[in-house]
């Protein structure tokens, strides 16, 4: 009988996951979400590691990145990657840190940054941050941010500056 219990202890190991000296309630490798409205396919999140925490101030967290595509009709629009990503639930607020890249699949069009913020009840998507904006045409503008729908569709770069092509006369 002394045997089995040090045989049996010998195979209980508990691994607790830290990320960045925290110890997330739940942890899910290779997740992918998918969200629908009204029947149709609106977006879908894919991470390598979700995370969430519980507590006063509940959020899940990304911390190997994301891609979320949005969808418009049953047809891409967009796409968005970055580096790090978490969901503040109770202000329903979603961030984006580090080689945040969205790109529009209809316009051809790309913004490039360092952080957004998704704010999912006013269903809109901006940053404060410096943004690249690259055009279908080549064209590469400057801004001091933008904001825009959350399936990226209308956007508004702030303080816009850098190349403009015109045809000539």
């Amino acid at each position: 009988m002394l045997l089995c219990i040090f045989s049996c202890s010998s195979h209980s190991e508990v691994i607790l996951l830290e990320y960045d000296g925290k110890f997330p309630d739940e942890s899910v490798r290779n997740i992918e979400i998918i969200r629908s409205e009204e029947g149709e396919l609106a977006f879908t999140l894919y991470a390598p590691v979700m995370n969430k925490y519980y507590g006063d101030e509940p959020y899940t967290d990304f911390p190997e990145g994301i891609t979320v595509t949005s969808y418009t009709n049953g047809d891409k629009q967009s796409t968005l990657t970055a580096d790090y990503a978490i969901d503040h639930e109770r202000a329903d607020r979603m961030e984006a840190h580090g080689n945040v890249i969205i790109v529009d699949l209809v316009k051809e069009e790309s913004i490039l940054t360092e952080k957004i913020i998704w704010d999912k009840r006013s269903k809109r998507i901006f940053s404060d941050v410096e943004v690249t904006q690259i055009k279908a045409d080549g064209t590469v503008n400057k801004g001091d941010g933008f904001e825009s729908d959350e399936k990226f569709t209308k956007y508004v770069i702030e303080n816009p500056r850098g190349e403009i092509l015109v045809e000539e006369l």
